[in-house]
């Protein structure tokens, strides 16, 4: 009887002694959060077909939807001809001018002096007859009139050719390069908003929502999708300003849920925010409602993609050690312990 009495006692001490030990693992509770998209089409018009339905998986660069079209292939294909034309200016002025423009003003100047040199002769004949009074005044004012056209004539002749021997200006040149480049700026605006009428993918994720639908009309405003991105997952927590003083980035944690029970995944504290707020009402928490907590983020290793958006999750920290990182970690099973 002793000997069990002493036994008894010695098990309520060994007890006492348990409940006194202060352990190192600290649990919270939170909800898994990920990050979202919402691709929209950077050009306006209307849908003509969405490729992907909720619940969809896609990969970076994958079709989405399209818009019709006619109008962007339309203004390419204006550019382009806008562009061709500039080009084809461009091209003749650095060419300068043929051989035969040049012959053919030559020709014309040559002409036009001997008409002018003719007209000169006629004119001062009669210049000087009409000193004698052997000719009118009427016609010598008429050779006057001719040859000072005729002179002039040849002037504006032999100017055009010398124009057509050096060839377009440097300025003129340097401007038609110039509207050349602009004519290509607009033919690849143009590409690009036609190439634009088709949504892809931002990135790998899953299609949570279809905002819109075929024969709506979309705007850069305007979202098409929203799509859950799978990386990175983390889980949102709040932790007592009593035990703040514990926790640091970089610390390891497991992470647990009700709806895979035995599965642990491999975690890290990320972040924890630097101001106090009042504990949110979706949380829970064995602390008084009123009480200040700090907001951390718990990464998770999910490669199975088991988590879902606003799952509740349970943290527990181990110990003070760096995580080796979210590349190549699976999920623990420890049987429900």
């Amino acid at each position: 009887m002793a000997v069990m009495l002493l036994a008894a006692a010695g098990g309520a001490a060994l007890l006492r002694l348990g409940d006194g030990r202060k352990s190192d693992a600290m649990t919270f509770y939170g909800n898994v959060d990920i990050r979202e998209t919402m691709p929209a089409f950077e050009v306006s018009g209307r849908i003509t077909r969405i490729a992907v339905q909720e619940g969809a998986r896609v990969r970076r660069g994958e079709l989405l939807a399209t818009l019709d079209d006619t109008s962007y292939a339309a203004a390419l294909a204006q550019a382009e001809a806008a562009m061709a034309n500039r080009k084809a200016t461009l091209a003749r002025m650095l060419a300068g001018s043929r051989p035969e423009e040049i012959a053919q003003a030559k020709a014309t100047m040559d002409a036009l002096k001997a008409q002018a040199d003719n007209d000169g002769r006629v004119y001062r004949r009669l210049e000087s007859l009409s000193r004698k009074s052997a000719a009118s005044l009427q016609d010598r004012d008429n050779a006057q009139a001719a040859f000072l056209a005729a002179r002039d004539q040849y002037q504006a002749s032999r100017q055009a050719y010398l124009l057509a021997v050096k060839g377009p200006r440097a300025e003129d040149i340097a401007a038609a390069r110039a509207a050349w480049r602009e004519a290509a700026a607009a033919v690849a605006l143009a590409r690009r908003n036609l190439d634009e009428t088709k949504l892809h993918a931002p990135a790998n994720g899953v299609i949570e929502d279809r905002i819109l639908e075929p024969g709506d009309m979309a705007s850069p405003a305007t979202p098409v999708f929203t799509i859950a991105l799978p990386s990175p997952l983390w889980v949102r927590a709040y932790v007592p300003e009593a035990e703040l003083g514990r926790l640091r980035p970089g610390m390891t944690a497991s992470v647990s849920t009700d709806s895979f029970p035995g599965t642990r995944y491999r975690g890290w504290i990320g972040y924890i925010s630097p101001t106090a707020e009042f504990t949110p009402r979706t949380i829970e928490s064995p602390e008084l409602r009123t009480a200040l907590v700090y907001r951390i983020r718990v990464y998770v290793c999910d490669p199975r993609g088991q988590l879902r958006l606003g799952m509740p999750a349970t943290v527990r920290i181990d110990k003070a050690a760096p995580a080796t990182g979210a590349t190549g970690c699976l999920p623990d099973h420890d049987g429900g312990r």
